[in-house]
């Protein structure tokens, strides 16, 4: 009989892992409590609008087309995808805006109506970032579970390359000297939740990544990859159990041995956990079996920030709006600090708008569209009280979103839902509602991070953003091809 290996949830993590262990010989049971797959990357839907309930941005899908060609299948078959020029709209509460482009020229152009000394500096800026790329991209691609893995030849030879010392934002100074265009090309940490001016310099790679290999829109929205990855991994003949929450994972002298669920016990050679990791630990493993990562420890880790989610279906278009639209706050500084050291909520937030049926008309009725609007705030915090706070922060953002153009909006709603950091928490399971899991500070990156190969107990891994390499889609991926090849090690 072949090895029978449970993964714990259906994200984008989990069922990469299912096709790469199912193409493997492996039987893959994923075990996922939503009617639905995908976790943060699945759909929210109603009266004929269909929204991305999370992620919207689709970077450098080169990963995942590996994995899709790992098992025989074409990512571009199995999923349409439209590359997006401009691949953003970016208002600065400062003064001026920004249409991001990946044809170099043009974006040369855009740069200099802001500030011409600083259009010269946007090739130096690729160039540089596609040698740390080079250099660092082999660190993304393995694991880390000791110094050892930390201190190798691979690792020191990168590390001029990377700056850990220096934070996101003072590298970006480097290059450009007027400050929107520093943030033009350091808000991207917030895909990981973080603030530029904390964030590793390391992660001026994320921008590279949207001018150098392109913003993709998958036709039916980023939901759109993982029902088709669950199709694909059925195809194999994964077995997908929906609606079946995992109450407890079972540990054997320090192995895990299998689930229990409402239902049933499900017995295996190897658990792979890709739901959220700081609730998973805190509730699917009884503390007292822990020993590196118990409850107090995991109280004490540093966490991303969360979201205030509005999903709007509209009647008609907004034509005033690009598919992708960002607002950076005047004070994006006092913005950030609120989000992160003060945990208030801010009078002039930054915010992001899709508006994707102007490239995808699939997503809403006839004669209508729909409008994504996410607004970071702090993570669940006893200084913002939800239940008072929902309806006048949501009208605080309707205000909001007149300073990108989109005037008279609420007449025009036919569907609408608000999601908050405690419904995050509450109805998704995301620890504190903390939507980017563990922040990327460098004491929770690499070696500090949870383990794919989980450092507590054998035959237990992690995929998903709060494992290693992080957060955000691609690298996402990338774990699942770590954890992948750990636990088929392991099982030899």
């Amino acid at each position: 009989m072949p090895k029978r290996v449970l993964i714990v949830g259906a994200g984008p993590g989990g069922l990469a892992a299912a096709l790469l262990l199912a193409r493997a010989g492996l039987q893959v049971i994923i075990l996922e409590k939503q009617p639905r797959v995908g976790g943060r990357t699945s759909c929210l839907e109603g009266n004929g609008f269909r929204f991305d309930l999370g992620p919207t941005f689709f970077l450098y899908p080169q990963v995942l087309e590996e994995i899709f060609a790992a098992v025989g299948r074409d990512l571009y078959q199995e999923v349409p995808m439209k590359r997006l020029d401009p691949q953003y709209r970016l208002v600065f509460g400062a003064g001026g805006e920004l249409l991001c482009s990946p044809d170099v020229d043009r974006m040369e152009a855009e740069i200099a109506r802001l500030s011409p000394t600083d259009a010269r500096a946007f090739r130096l800026f690729l160039k540089n970032n596609r040698v740390k790329l080079e250099k660092f991209a082999p660190c993304l691609q393995m694991p880390f579970e000791g110094w050892q893995d930390l201190v190798n030849r691979r690792m020191l030879a990168v590390l001029p390359h990377l700056k850990p010392w220096r934070s996101l934002h003072a590298e970006m100074a480097r290059y450009f000297r007027d400050p929107r265009l520093q943030l033009a090309f350091t808000f991207q940490s917030k895909y990981l939740g973080m603030s530029p001016f904390q964030c590793p310099s390391l992660f001026s790679i994320l921008s590279f990544l949207e001018y150098e290999y392109g913003i993709w829109h998958p036709i039916g929205g980023c939901n759109a990859l993982t029902r088709a990855m669950a199709r694909v991994a059925t195809e194999m003949g994964v077995e997908l159990h929906l609606n079946e929450p995992v109450l407890e994972i079972l540990i054997q002298n320090r192995r895990a041995v299998g689930v229990r669920t409402a239902t049933a016990r499900y017995d295996a050679d190897a658990v792979v956990v890709n739901a959220d990791f700081a609730h998973a630990m805190t509730t699917l493993i009884p503390n007292h079996l822990r020993r590196k990562w118990t409850d107090e420890t995991i109280a004490r880790k540093r966490f991303s920030c969360s979201t205030f989610m509005m999903y709007l279906g509209i009647e008609g278009t907004c034509e005033e709006l690009q598919h992708h639209n960002i607002y950076i706050a005047a004070d994006y500084r006092r913005n950030l600090e609120d989000i992160e050291q003060r945990h208030v909520l801010s009078e002039d937030p930054s915010f992001y708008v899709q508006n994707p049926c102007r490239t995808d008309p699939t997503l809403a009725p006839a004669g209508h569209s729909l409008l994504y609007v996410l607004v970071p705030v702090s993570h669940r915090h006893p200084n913002i009280q939800w239940n008072q706070e929902r309806n006048r922060f949501r009208q605080l953002v309707l205000r909001q979103l007149e300073r990108i153009g989109v005037r008279n909006l609420e007449p025009r709603i036919r569907f609408e839902r608000i999601i908050t950091p405690d419904d995050w928490e509450q109805q998704m399971n995301i620890y504190k509602g903390a939507t980017f899991n563990l922040a990327h500070n460098l004491g929770q990156m690499l070696i500090f991070r949870p383990h794919n190969r989980f450092e507590e107990f054998d035959r237990l891994y992690l995929v998903g953003g709060g494992t290693h390499p992080g957060s955000g889609l691609p690298v996402i991926f990338e774990s699942a091809r770590i954890t992948s090849r750990l636990l088929l090690e392991d099982l030899a």
